[in-house]
């Protein structure tokens, strides 16, 4: 059995009667205190509860979450999805491409002397985006920068601010100004570092020349000043050439662009952001065949007589008899292709090559080639020359009035008679159409009515009608050089072809090109034509001296001592290129030296003289011989020492 006894139960007794509140308790032992009454406390403040903050937190939470969720969707899209799209545009706007100029080639003369060369410069250029206002902060950035650079381009501002603010607002580049000195773009540099400097410093500063760089390119430069300009022609604003050899040969001359791309940061290249370079290839030099000092020699004769005769203009022409090589070709009046701002508009080109012209009686010499080669006369052969002679509807004279003159055909081209050429190339054919179509087939040998060879820019061929196309009086005329044009270098070329054995070489001016890799690769070999016999030719340069040595020729004036000379006179009826009527006179010199073994030949011509003579003999002559003595002595081609044929002139009935 359990030891532990069972709780015992209170059993309830009869209840107690209540005690009074006011009864007091009798002190005992382990009897209570009585309570003391209850003091009155003040009324505690009123404290606000707050709500709970957890649904608050939790709304900031997820907005937060929302948030960076979004950027990183994004960012997953930029560095992600468009990654390739965006690093484009960064390396567009980042990058700046510029075009490198290349070196254009050197012009020289057949002795390498310099003609044309070129010099260091800069192309200034601009990317108008950095003149926005949203990058320069201000409004008038391309006005105030076109007022910077106005003053050292020389440029109206107005035009460089329509540069500077194109129509294309993504246009990243434009040029300002082409091929400025380095001086220039040294004052533009140091501006801008001024302005970059003072702008880190002062923050109302702004940099507006920022959107400013340079490219290294070359200018133009003729050493020689006018000499051979006509020849030489010039090189645009572009860098094209505008006109002569630089512009016929401009792509052998010009080379090749390159490119260059680079970053950039506040219009200032970054350096270790590296760069793409396509290096440009320079242009090849060409060689002429000119000389140069006997180019300077033509140039100052023609240009003292054109001035001395008060003429419209003037050329000569040097030619190496055998290779046909032009030795000069000069132009009066001329331009100074360093500075095109003074040049006479009309005097820009070649006139030597650029005007038709009706030659006169230097044209006779083809005539009396067409005589002799078809055997229907000799120099010997007689030719009585009346006063007059009516042929067609026209009646025909000589320069002067004269008796009845009794010449031999040698005296007809020395006295340059008009009516004893039209007797003996009447003797051509059995009817004029006849004599008229064997005339022109030796026309057309010699050149005439055709381009030379050279391949000129705005070179002329002349005018040479068909012979069934020639008027009444053409078919008289043409035989004494009125009725047909040519240039001067036609002419030339005439007495050329009668030099070398009456063998035409195609006229030329360019001896070859060397290339950046210093090749030299000769020109092509020009074309040779048989146009006379060498026999022919022969009796011709015979007759031609006569022109010069006997008293009654009309070349006198050309003499050289201690050289024989060949040659003939013409003095033309000029036709006026503003009206188109005749007006003034052709006067021409042409001939070769030494006659009986020719190095040189020499043709003047003179258009419109209105002061002093206006006979080719007289004004032309003495230029002829100041050129021929001077190429002479250059080329140092002595005398022969043989003595002329001295053919006769005249006869006794």
């Amino acid at each position: 059995m359990s030891d532990r006894q069972p709780p015992r139960r209170r059993v309830p007794g009869p209840a107690r009667p209540a005690r009074p509140a006011s009864a007091q308790r009798r002190p005992g032992p382990g009897a209570r205190p009585a309570r003391r009454p209850a003091t009155p406390r003040p009324a505690a403040p009123r404290v606000i509860r707050l709500g709970s903050p957890r649904p608050r937190l939790r709304m900031v939470g997820l907005a937060l979450t929302l948030v960076l969720v979004a950027f990183v969707v994004r960012l997953l899209q930029v560095q992600a999805v468009d990654a390739s799209t965006y690093a484009a545009k960064a390396e567009e706007n980042r990058y700046v491409g510029q075009v490198l100029a290349a070196e254009r080639g050197e012009i020289t003369d057949r002795a390498g002397v310099a003609l044309a060369t070129s010099e260091d410069a800069y192309d200034i250029t601009a990317d108008p985006t950095m003149f926005a206002p949203e990058q320069l902060k201000i409004h008038d950035g391309p006005e105030q920068a076109a007022a910077l650079l106005a003053p050292i381009l020389g440029q109206e501002q107005s035009d460089l601010v329509k540069k500077l603010r194109p129509k294309n607002p993504d246009a990243r580049y434009t040029k300002l100004a082409g091929r400025q000195t380095p001086q220039v773009w040294k004052q533009i540099k140091d501006l801008k570092s001024a302005l970059a400097t003072k702008s880190e410093t002062d923050s109302s500063t702004v940099n507006v020349l920022a959107g400013v760089f340079s490219v290294p390119s070359s200018k133009r430069v003729y050493p020689n000043g006018d000499i051979a300009a006509g020849i030489l022609g010039w090189v645009n604003a572009e860098g094209k050439g505008g006109g002569g050899i630089e512009q016929q040969l401009n792509g052998t001359l010009a080379g090749k662009d390159g490119k260059i791309r680079y970053a950039q940061s506040g219009g200032r290249q970054v350096p270790t952001a590296g760069s793409t370079e396509t290096p440009a290839v320079p242009g090849s030099d060409v060689e002429l065949t000119i000389d140069r000092d006997i180019q300077w020699a033509a140039q100052n004769a023609i240009t003292e007589q054109v001035a001395k005769s008060k003429a419209d203009r003037g050329y000569v022409i040097v030619q190496d008899t055998r290779t046909g090589e032009i030795l000069a070709m000069a132009n009066s009046p001329g331009f100074d292709p360093n500075d095109l701002s003074d040049a006479d508009p009309a005097a820009l080109g070649n006139a030597a090559l650029q005007d038709a012209y009706e030659p006169g009686s230097t044209a006779k010499v083809m005539s009396m080639a067409a005589v002799l080669e078809e055997n229907v006369a000799t120099p010997l052969t007689r030719v009585t020359v009346p006063n007059r002679l009516h042929r067609g509807d026209r009646l025909f004279q000589d320069d002067i009035d004269h008796p009845t003159w009794y010449l031999t055909l040698n005296g007809v081209l020395a006295k340059s008679s008009n009516i004893g050429t039209i007797l003996a190339t009447g003797q051509l054919g059995k009817t004029q159409p006849q004599a008229n179509q064997v005339l022109y087939s030796y026309l057309r040998k010699f050149g005439i009515g055709g381009y030379t060879g050279l391949g000129f820019p705005g070179e002329t061929k002349g005018i040479l009608a068909a012979p069934d196309k020639w008027s009444t009086s053409q078919q008289y005329t043409i035989p004494f050089g009125q009725g047909v044009s040519i240039n001067a270098v036609q002419a030339a070329s005439v007495y050329s072809t009668i030099a070398n054995g009456g063998v035409r070489v195609e006229p030329t001016l360019v001896r070859g090109t060397k290339g950046p890799d210093g090749r030299f690769t000769p020109a092509q070999t020009p074309q040779k034509t048989r146009v006379v016999s060498q026999k022919t030719a022969k009796t011709l340069a015979q007759m031609l001296e006569s022109v010069v040595d006997d008293e009654e020729g009309t070349g006198t004036k050309a003499r050289i001592p201690g050289y024989r000379v060949a040659g003939k006179t013409g003095t033309a009826n000029r036709v006026d290129p503003a009206t188109g009527k005749y007006r003034g006179y052709t006067s021409s010199f042409a001939g070769f030296a030494p006659a009986d073994n020719p190095r040189v030949t020499v043709y003047c011509a003179i258009q419109n003289a209105t002061k002093g003579s206006y006979f080719g003999g007289q004004i032309c002559g003495p230029i002829f011989k100041q050129v021929m003595e001077f190429a002479l002595k250059t080329l140092q081609v002595p005398p022969t020492g043989a003595k002329a044929a001295n053919l006769p002139v005249s006869f006794t009935p």
